[in-house]
């Protein structure tokens, strides 16, 4: 039995394990960094430093696509939820995106980021080089965050518990590997640092105050392990495409136009 939103599984009809507690649950959570994208081969071979320029140009117009998209799942968690305090609390993960005020946002440190790496900020909003399978896992998150309650989306954002150790790496050792990409490009990851830190006390008491019975807090597990699909997903299709050479329709006659994406 799946849920009609994301194909999350449900617990069976008469489940009864009595459930963990706070600790033990947080526990469980924590547990699911062992399928964080940080150890996906693509990403190993990234901190190693064996990514070609053009490998890393399609990693970080790929992952665009997913950043451009935080706010509008986070503003569909913001249009679920009910409770004042808690939108007042979530609303700040689309100002750190979007930029407000003085503040550019991610978005924009991404785009610098592109810029860096040596692509035109025009590509990366042109989305050109999004590949098929990066833009189903993102728009598959975007949708779970629709058709989710607000507090199984907030379960979804606990792959923050992990983000800090992956934006460390990446400052720590980018400016040896890739010094061809200009510091200030790395401004995203240093922003990065504390954002997640602050925004993950905020889903981790979300998720721990509502998934209270054993069967919600295995469904939690299951949004996590979801999300965790998702970021694994997205760097499989840039895997195919960037490091085994099999973008999507690389075996068609050139001649013939299947998709107006950029792989090569």
């Amino acid at each position: 039995m799946y849920a009609a939103d994301a194909a999350v599984p449900l617990a069976p009809a008469g489940y009864d394990e009595p459930p963990w507690d706070r600790d033990e649950f947080e526990r469980q959570l924590r547990a699911k960094g062992a399928c964080y994208h940080i150890h996906h081969p693509f990403h190993i071979a990234m901190h190693q430093g064996r990514c070609s320029p053009e490998q890393i140009r399609g990693w970080v117009a790929n992952r665009f696509y997913y950043q451009v998209n935080i706010p509008v799942k986070d503003a569909n968690i913001l249009a679920n939820c009910r409770d004042r305090d808690e939108r007042r609390l979530w609303v700040q993960r689309i100002l750190d995106h979007d930029g407000y005020g003085e503040a550019e946002g991610g978005i924009e440190a991404w785009l610098r980021l592109g810029e860096a790496c040596g692509l035109p900020r025009d590509e990366l909003l042109s989305q050109q080089h999004v590949l098929p399978g990066v833009r189903f896992a993102v728009d598959a998150y975007v949708n779970f965050a629709r058709r989710a309650s607000w507090q199984e989306a907030a379960c979804s954002s606990l792959t923050e518990l992990f983000a800090p150790e992956i934006h460390q790496s990446r400052l720590d050792t980018w400016p040896q590997n890739y010094p061809w990409i200009e510091s200030h490009g790395l401004q995203y990851f240093r922003n990065r640092l504390t954002e997640a830190r602050r925004d993950v006390q905020h889903g981790l008491r979300v998720t721990l105050d509502h998934f209270t019975r054993r069967d919600q807090q295995d469904r939690a597990l299951d949004i996590l392990q979801f999300k965790l699909d998702i970021l694994w997903t997205m760097l499989d299709a840039m895997s195919m495409a960037y490091e085994l050479e099999r973008a999507p329709y690389h075996n068609i006659d050139q001649s013939v136009t299947c998709h107006r994406g950029i792989y090569r």
